[in-house]
Formats: structure tokens, C-alpha cells, sequence
């Protein structure tokens, strides 16, 4: 079974946290699936990975760009996993329990702790996952932008 993390902003947004976060992967050898929950949002990303940085390049795609398997970074609205990544980060809005029996090594629901919508998303995918025999782990942004795990 995959292991599930939720990820906990309180600094950040989603789009100045999700950089650090699928370079970090990168740089550890995984392939990553970045779902958003609509196309427009997809393209946001898109848009914010070719420019969250003049120092830094993310290689990524969408569909849009084919050969996805060729994308170590994919961004999709789907459920698909065309790219063979091995970890999967959902965005707000994207329900997790579809992913439970995926065979990802990890899945992590990102979302923003500021947006009362969001937070209550996420406590309610905390349950189901609870529900579905998930042990998940809670992670909150630290002051110096890293992760925490808390118990």
C-alpha cells in the first residue's frame, strides 16, 4: 500500500510550495504526477513551473505537450499516471481515496491551512483514508519552508 502524506501549508501557497517540493523528488530519483482538480489549474502550474525561478528548470509536461512518458514532472486534471511516476501529489480538490490500491510508493495531498474550504477537505480525506485502512502521516511547513512531521 502506498504511503500517504498530508501536507500541511501555512506559509506558502500551493504554487511557491509545489517547486521545492517536485525538485526535491527529482533530486531523490522519483518521477512525479502533480493532479489539480481542473485543466485551468492545471495551466496555472504549468505557467508557474516554466517561471518560478531564473536560476532553476523543472523538467515537466502536460498533455498538451505529448510523449508523456517522457515527462519527468507530468500535471494532469486525470487520474491516469502516464509518465510512471512514483510519487503522486494531489492538489485541493482531488479525492484521494481512488489512489488507495494505486501502487504509488507515495501520495501526498497537499493543501493550503489558511483556506478554511481546503482544510476541511482535507480533514475529510483524512477520515476516509482512516476509514479505507490508511494510516496517513500529518505534515506541517516549518518557519524555514521544510516539513515537519507532527504527531
Amino acid at each position: 500500500m502506498s504511503e500517504f502524506r498530508f501536507l500541511h501549508l501555512e506559509r506558502r501557497r500551493i504554487d511557491q510550495a509545489l517547486p521545492d517540493l517536485v525538485a526535491e523528488a527529482l533530486a531523490a530519483g522519483r518521477r512525479v504526477v502533480v493532479q489539480a482538480a481542473t485543466e485551468e489549474r492545471v495551466e496555472a502550474l504549468n505557467e508557474r513551473l516554466w517561471t518560478y525561478s531564473d536560476e532553476s528548470f523543472l523538467p515537466h509536461g502536460t498533455a498538451r505537450d505529448g510523449e508523456p512518458e517522457a515527462q519527468p514532472i507530468y500535471l494532469t486534471a486525470r487520474d491516469d499516471n502516464p509518465n510512471g511516476a512514483q510519487l503522486r501529489m494531489l492538489l485541493s480538490g482531488v479525492p484521494a481515496a481512488a489512489f488507495v490500491e494505486a501502487g504509488y510508493e507515495r501520495i501526498a495531498l497537499l493543501f493550503d491551512g489558511r483556506d478554511e474550504e481546503a482544510l476541511a477537505e482535507a480533514r475529510r480525506e483524512w477520515t476516509g483514508l482512516k476509514a479505507a485502512g490508511v494510516a496517513p502521516s500529518y505534515w506541517r511547513e516549518s518557519d524555514d519552508g521544510g516539513w515537519a512531521r507532527a504527531r
